[in-house]
């Protein structure tokens, strides 16, 4: 599939570094509305650079338009590129509203187009073990999940020095405006979604602990949220977006035989334990009053596959292409997208829910919906 980079900014360079593992994939060019920056990424990548969005919209040999601008820049740009027949892959969240994700939805299938969005963390090996984990009625029921995503206290970093591999600054100001959970809360959604199916309501908390972080800022968006979202299915899943507490990307699924776990959600290669609940009630039995005794007896699930692959470059061992290479299988193989359009729309609804619960009232009741998601063949 032949397909264009629409923003260069310091997400890209992820793209660029995993886009290796897909020889499927063919990026034609690149474009962005910063000269300077354009300039940089295609001088380093060796991509040709487009002087507008018009020129990549108007080359018919581009079947599809990676769209990594900022979010406030997703809904137009996707727009554009549907207008003109390209299939899209969006950076998250597909839109800033939920009436924009759903105007991208419908005017896809009516286009009979893809479209989706990022993340495609549900994709990696780490989340399709714990899947399949699931699956195997290896923790019994799940009912039960916490989910932690502080990515640290970033205020209090040197967050003005990251600098992405072709040169491109960590966009700060857009980061603290566009908020934490909007920029964030998909990894956990998206592979949540996958295990449980459609959220029913969600509950939520959110506020802005530091107003001040040492940038001007043209709107104070929360910089931690927690919410409680209930599924259709029963599940319960507690899920912390914050950039002030330490650094804690664990996952812990609860069920009345076991509980399934890993430590960093955004490692595709990240470990998977499992601790069965007798061996926990013995030692409680034992040690009524000794909490840590909790996180002993796990044992390690092999991955359902070896995580080799060329990841992003940074903290995150992420494949970043893996979600656009699975657009492309669906289509050559007349299928459905496992990252379906509806998938990506309720993903975007809970978020917003998440984020601005002032807004939107607490507890809300989530109106879109999907179809439950496939495995990966590899997977199952």
């Amino acid at each position: 599939m032949r397909f264009a980079i629409v923003g260069c900014g310091y997400v890209a360079d992820f793209y660029m570094s995993t886009l290796p593992n897909h020889p499927q994939l063919q990026l034609v060019g690149a474009f962005d509305h910063n000269p300077d920056r354009l300039r940089a990424f295609s001088a380093y990548h060796q991509v040709l650079p487009f002087a507008s969005l018009a020129q990549i919209l108007d080359d018919s040999s581009i079947e599809l338009v990676a769209n990594l601008t900022n979010p406030r820049s997703h809904f137009a740009v996707s727009l554009a590129a549907l207008q003109e027949g390209k299939h899209v892959y969006s950076e998250k969240p597909m839109a800033m509203s939920v009436e924009d994700a759903r105007a991208l939805v419908d005017l896809a299938a009516k286009k009979n187009l893809l479209i989706t969005s990022a993340p495609c963390s549900v994709l990696g090996e780490t989340a399709q073990t714990i899947w399949k984990a699931l699956r195997e009625g290896m923790v019994g029921t799940p009912r039960l999940v916490y989910a932690e995503l502080d990515d640290g206290p970033v205020p209090f970093l040197a967050y003005r020095d990251w600098i992405s591999e072709s040169g491109a600054p960590w966009p700060f100001k857009d980061e603290f405006e566009v908020g934490c959970t909007l920029e964030h809360a998909g990894y956990y959604l998206g592979m949540l979604l996958a295990f449980f199916g459609p959220v029913k309501q969600v509950t939520s908390f959110a506020s802005i602990l530091m107003g001040d972080k040492a940038v001007h800022l043209d709107q104070q968006t929360p910089d931690f949220s927690v919410a409680c979202l209930e599924f259709h299915c029963g599940v319960v899943a507690r899920l912390t977006c914050g950039i002030y507490a330490s650094h804690n990307h664990t996952l812990q699924i609860f069920g009345d035989q076991g509980i399934v776990s890993t430590g960093a959600v955004w490692h595709y290669g990240s470990p998977v334990y499992l601790t069965r609940r007798t061996k926990l009630q013995k030692r409680l039995e034992r040690h009524p009053n000794i909490a840590r005794l909790l996180g002993h007896g796990a044992r390690k699930l092999p991955l359902v596959r070896p995580a080799k692959f060329r990841s992003s470059k940074g903290p995150n061992k992420m494949d970043f292409c893996r979600g656009i290479a699975e657009l492309e299988n669906a289509l050559q193989e007349k299928r459905s997208c496992r990252l379906s359009p509806e998938w990506a729309c309720h993903m975007t609804e809970i978020t917003l829910a998440i984020q601005h619960p002032r807004l939107f009232g607490s507890p809300q009741e989530l109106k879109t919906s999907f179809r439950e998601m496939d495995p990966l063949p590899w997977a199952r």
